[in-house]
């Protein structure tokens, strides 16, 4: 009979404890339908963060929740009924005007500047129609957003918007 075989020595290979992987990080939702809210509605981060929020209470869900059927949406998964009357509500809402606005107070802003900042916009939200999640895209928007209102004294940014049109069209 041989005798037993001696157990296996273990390699410096074989003892090392395993690598640890990073655990990948799901980009953060919230951002992704906050980009999207900003690039469709159009509106600023702080403004697409109260539609969410809105959308939410309106739908008895957290906010959270509503970014993911927002983003689902966007994926082409049909988000539950009262989650998208609820979003559509907060959109319109956003979208209409404010009756504190008022048109003609101050003074306006060169033709020049109104252009080169509603220009600005316009390509922020495309890009942030192709990059929903891009940090970068959703500061430029956010800027350019901020920008707008200041310089036509707005306070949301669709009348901004509409003011910015109506100034270069009647000057022109």
């Amino acid at each position: 009979m041989a005798p037993p075989a001696d157990p296996p020595v273990p390699s410096a290979q074989n003892t090392a404890a395993p690598v640890a992987r990073p655990p990948l990080v799901a980009k953060p939702v919230t951002a992704w339908a906050t980009g999207m809210l900003m690039a469709k509605v159009p509106c600023s981060a702080r403004e697409a963060t109260q539609i969410l929020q809105a959308a939410a209470d309106m739908a008895h869900l957290s906010a959270a929740e509503i970014a993911a059927a927002v983003v689902s949406a966007a994926r082409g998964e049909a988000a539950p009924a009262h989650v998208e009357r609820a979003l559509r509500r907060t959109v319109l809402v956003a979208r209409s005007s404010s009756p504190r606005a008022a048109r003609g107070t101050g003074l306006l802003p060169s033709l020049t500047r109104t252009e080169e900042v509603l220009s600005r916009l316009h390509g922020c939200r495309a890009r942030l129609a192709q990059a929903p999640d891009d940090p970068g895209a959703l500061r430029a928007m956010d800027d350019a957003a901020y920008t707008l209102c200041v310089l036509l004294g707005q306070p949301r940014l669709r009348l901004a918007i509409s003011a910015a049109e109506q100034h270069l069209s009647d000057l022109r």
